[in-house]
């Protein structure tokens, strides 16, 4: 497939980022801003992470991200109404400019990342400046756009990263002076990080930025049903509207490189010895007696050589790896660049999910989950299939998408992921 089309230097249109005035948590009317926030909707672990983080403070965003009722409808009006609520009671309050957001994550590891939070315009694939690289779930979309319409708000920042030449220069330059000045919130997670928030309202810092940023194009990391259902929304709207645009996060990889993870498989229903049995002859199969950090060190050295998988829920784990090259070539659809063709994903969804198992993608029968050790433990107790991958490296993402090549839906997991709750952005403020 040609792809100078989907290269930065031919796009015609770059990023285009604009201010908005940002919806914040007032720390005078919430326990603190820590036990307000939480990760993404699509990586809270439910019901256990779900009830957790309702209990943590009546005011946790996931109240407004990931509503409970007993229908769709009575959900979203459940989120609408908390919304308006809490606006009109000022536990959320609209800043008094609109700016930039730059925000930055620190973990006790030496992890740091910063990047820049604002309106983007909203563009078709075609236009090859924001790049999808994973396919969606219309289920997802439809739920998410339902959500949208009824808050009239961006909840959460997508993740979007770019690349820039490695220096401080431009927007970086912007970040990085900044991240010197005294911050508008700084709070602490359960989860170790640590996060800070500045806003940039200078007219002359904000057209820097954007200039910059017009020279580029970025890469979906997470956030790719969000993304998908802020185009479904504009293209419901006339422009210009407030739908034009969509609430993101972009750090630039050069600067601020980012985790590349797996996103594990949950088969609901199918135990081990069964989905073990289904692959003798096609696949070879090792039994690990080992802890988790051990077997995906396994995992890793095994993904090296080819696609490796790791296999549990009955109390052990067994490594699956050399597939047969028949059955490869028999499943796998040979239309596509042969960097797709040999994703542990590719090879999971075709061969053994479609052929081998013959489990539908559906919320009935997968779940997806981000943590190795949630996917193994609830694979345990229900009696399921847990099915851990190795993450892809960056590059090969980057790659694929610039050629227009979507990768299997929640093929990787960036971070980290910008949490959910420290700002967000009312359509109509």
């Amino acid at each position: 497939m040609n792809t100078a089309g989907h290269s930065e230097a031919t796009t015609r249109r770059g990023l285009e980022l604009t201010p908005f005035r940002g919806l914040r948590y007032d720390p005078d009317r919430v326990g603190s801003l820590a036990a307000v926030t939480s990760p993404p909707y699509d990586v809270v672990v439910r019901p256990d992470g779900l009830l957790h983080l309702q209990s943590a403070d009546p005011h946790n965003i996931v109240r407004l991200i990931l509503p409970q009722a007993a229908t769709p409808t009575e959900r979203n009006r459940q989120a609408a109404d908390t919304l308006r609520d809490w606006l009109a009671a000022g536990v959320l309050t609209a800043d008094p400019a609109p700016g930039f957001y730059v925000y930055e994550q620190r973990d006790g590891a030496g992890l740091l990342q910063r990047g820049v939070i604002g309106a983007l315009r909203v563009s078709e694939p075609s236009e090859c400046v924001v790049l999808p690289h994973e396919d969606v779930m219309p289920h997802i979309v439809a739920d998410r756009a339902a959500l949208m319409r009824a808050t009239e708000a961006n909840l959460e920042p997508l993740l979007l990263t770019y690349r820039g030449n490695g220096s401080a220069t431009d927007t970086t330059a912007v970040i990085e002076r900044t991240a010197d000045l005294p911050p508008l919130l700084a709070t602490t997670t359960e989860d170790g990080f640590h996060h800070r928030l500045w806003a940039v309202t200078d007219p002359a810092e904000v057209a820097r930025i954007q200039s910059d940023l017009s020279r580029h194009q970025a890469l979906i990391a997470d956030g790719h049903h969000r993304w998908a259902t802020y185009r479904r929304l504009r293209a419901e709207h006339p422009s210009p509207s407030p739908w034009d645009y969509g609430l993101v996060l972009l750090v630039d990889t050069a600067r601020y490189p980012l985790r590349v993870r797996a996103i594990h498989r949950l088969l609901h229903g199918l135990p081990v010895t069964d989905a073990l049995a289904a692959l003798d002859g096609l696949f070879r199969v090792r039994r690990l007696d080992a802890p988790l950090p051990e077997a995906l060190a396994a995992l890793g050295d095994a993904a090296r050589e080819g696609n490796a998988y790791l296999l549990a829920g009955d109390g052990a784990f067994h490594l699956v790896d050399r597939p047969d090259p028949a059955l490869l070539d028999r499943t796998v659809p040979a239309d596509r660049p042969e960097a797709w063709r040999s994703l542990d994903a590719t090879v999971l969804h075709a061969a053994l999910l479609d052929h081998v198992w013959r489990i539908p993608d559906s919320p009935a029968h997968i779940a997806y989950i981000h943590d190795a050790a949630a996917t193994v433990a609830k694979a345990e107790h229900d009696g399921g299939t847990a099915v851990l991958l190795h993450p892809v490296r960056e590059e090969v993402v980057r790659d694929l998408a610039r050629q227009g090549v979507t990768m299997p839906r929640k093929s990787t997991s960036f971070g980290p992921k910008p949490a959910s709750g420290l700002v967000l952005r009312a359509l109509h403020v």
